[in-house]
């Protein structure tokens, strides 16, 4: 049987109505009472809602998250909309997908080391994995988890060039730091070199950035905080998208678009 091919670009106007059209942005399934619980939550001093930054006391205003998600991801902006729809901008998407290109271009420039982890590998492990194949094509170190490391009541592996987190030979969907955290201090420990980026979502995201290193994480419209990480300069970019809709074939088009621009096709 002959191997599919890679799908060509979208255009960008191509590539908002695909969005739209299989909800990864434009109204998205997860509903507002939600997000604003998690915006609550993170406002709160909650860490588990921190993904692994360190915000003090400097985010302890509801609105002031939702002020910036309203901004950086394109949800309703109104503080009396309590309940049911809310929404991911599909332009916001691709602007941050072409900011993403940008780093991922000077990356391949300068055949950085670059992790790639996932906390969501029943979605987005294939756009991690297709943008690592592409980036080891232009030179990259695609790095490797260093050993067999334990986190979170279960192990850090690497499957396809990504590192996730399994429990009985099951891939689990995390938000926790920890994972990124076992990787960064066993490759400290082992006095090698620490990743010049990374590419990632949830904890593994967060972890990386408040560590210094270079990060473009995804993040869906209830998980505020690696927005806010983008906002206050800790991550490069963060790119807001459901992260999880029920085929992850969808989000081909989007990692087709960004490895385009990204001038990694």
């Amino acid at each position: 049987m002959p191997i599919a091919a890679e799908p060509s670009a979208p255009s960008r106007t191509e590539l908002v109505d695909h969005l739209v059209r299989t909800r990864i942005a434009g109204d998205v399934a997860t509903p507002r009472e939600n997000n604003l619980s998690h915006y609550r939550s993170l406002a709160n001093g909650d860490r588990h809602y921190w993904l692994g930054l360190e915000f003090g006391e400097r985010w302890t205003d509801e609105q002031d998250v939702l002020a910036v998600m309203a901004e950086r991801c394109g949800v309703s902006d109104d503080p009396h909309h309590r309940q049911g729809q809310d929404t991911i901008d599909p332009e916001l998407t691709v602007d941050a997908l072409e900011r993403a290109a940008a780093v991922l271009r000077k990356a391949a420039a300068g055949r950085h080391r670059v992790l790639f982890a996932t906390g969501h590998p029943g979605g987005l492990l294939d756009v991690h994995r297709m943008t690592a194949q592409a980036l080891r094509a232009k030179g990259c170190e695609i790095m490797t988890v260093p050993g067999v490391l334990a986190a979170e009541d279960g192990l850090v592996v690497q499957f396809a060039d990504v590192a996730v987190l399994e429990r009985g030979a099951t891939l689990w969907h995390t938000h926790s730091p920890a994972p990124m955290s076992a990787i960064l201090d066993q490759l400290e420990r082992d006095g090698a070199p620490q990743p010049d980026l990374v590419m990632a979502d949830h904890g593994w995201a967060g972890c990386a950035g408040q560590r210094g290193i270079d990060t473009i994480g995804f993040a869906d419209c209830n998980d505020p905080a690696l927005f806010l990480g983008e906002a206050e300069g800790t991550l490069q970019v963060t790119i807001p998208l459901d992260d999880h809709v029920v085929s992850p074939r969808y989000y081909d088009p989007l990692t087709a678009y960004l490895l385009n621009a990204a001038g990694l096709a």
